[in-house]
């Protein structure tokens, strides 16, 4: 699917600011569309654009609330489809659901499964999404998926916060690897959180760490962040280890109700996330880095 100048660029409701920075990169524009509901909730969709042409891109990320965005998503699809567009890519940023692309007990749907199936209905040419939480969950599409990184913009942005006294802080067994890649390029030492995860209640209890934190200058790298309760609990217990400082860097800020207002009351210093997830809080402690260019470089190739 080549990108051409008249291709639009189509927003649901999710994340209408990458949108728009997408469409001014690519020298486009929004594509006119109409979002609204019935008195019962159900979603009303129109695409109010007369003059269409065979291809066209939507830009909508899964987030809260999940299952409006994923609906609006599949019928802004499929109203492009009826007026005539033949290749739509579908620029996914954040793809809720991702987590759950294991089943842990008996009775759980692989829900990640289901949703890319239902996802596949929706006729896409490409799928463009960043830093799934595992990687493998492609296999589960038929549509084909490219999974970015914006874990290059992090660490582009940390390279001007690193010295010698800085250590790369693993928060959990899943992101060790994650981590110990991370330190290599910046050349610093990694330092490993020891944490169990209650299956039934989600609550998370920090166990340990390996390796020195003592005065040094903490950097917390994750792919997602959801309520905040974890990620605070960890700064609490660096901080009674004696680290000096606590910078966090996360990809997916999903603004659950409550998870910024507990980083700002918390002992991390400095909250640094990307746009694949619309900014619905300000804080001093928050800083968003962008992840258009990386879509429009794989929009362009």
């Amino acid at each position: 699917m080549r990108y051409n100048k008249d291709m639009l660029v189509f927003s649901g409701s999710s994340n209408k600011g990458l949108a728009k920075s997408l469409a001014k990169e690519l020298k486009s524009r929004l594509g006119e569309i109409e979002l609204s509901a019935f008195a019962n909730n159900e979603l009303k969709i129109r695409v109010k654009e007369k003059n269409i042409s065979e291809k066209a891109i939507i830009v909508q990320s899964l987030s809260e609330p999940v299952n409006h965005h994923l609906i609006e998503l599949l019928l802004i699809s499929d109203g492009l489809k009826r007026l005539g567009v033949k290749e739509i890519l579908g620029v996914i940023p954040y793809m809720g659901y991702s987590k759950q692309d294991k089943v842990f007990r008996q009775g759980e749907p692989l829900s990640m499964e289901v949703i890319a199936k239902i996802l596949d209905t929706a006729g896409f040419r490409k799928i463009i999404t960043f830093d799934l939480h595992n990687p493998d969950s492609i296999k589960f599409f038929k549509t084909p998926v490219i999974n970015l990184s914006a874990k290059e913009r992090l660490l582009k942005y940390f390279q001007k916060e690193v010295d010698k006294n800085t250590v790369i802080i693993s928060p959990d067994a899943g992101a060790v690897r994650s981590a110990e890649r991370l330190a290599k390029r910046l050349e610093v030492k990694a330092v490993y959180i020891d944490k169990q995860r209650d299956l039934k209640t989600g609550k998370v209890e920090v166990k340990g760490i390996e390796g020195e934190v003592r005065e040094k200058n903490g950097l917390i790298v994750d792919d997602m962040l959801a309520t905040g309760g974890t990620l605070v609990k960890t700064a609490e217990f660096l901080r009674k280890k004696g680290i000096q400082s606590i910078k966090v860097g996360v990809i997916h800020h999903l603004y659950v109700k409550g998870a910024q207002e507990r980083i700002n009351k918390s002992m991390i210093d400095e909250l640094i996330v990307t746009d694949t997830v619309e900014q619905k809080e300000k804080s001093k402690k928050l800083k968003v880095i962008s992840v258009v260019d990386l879509i429009v470089k794989e929009i362009s190739s």
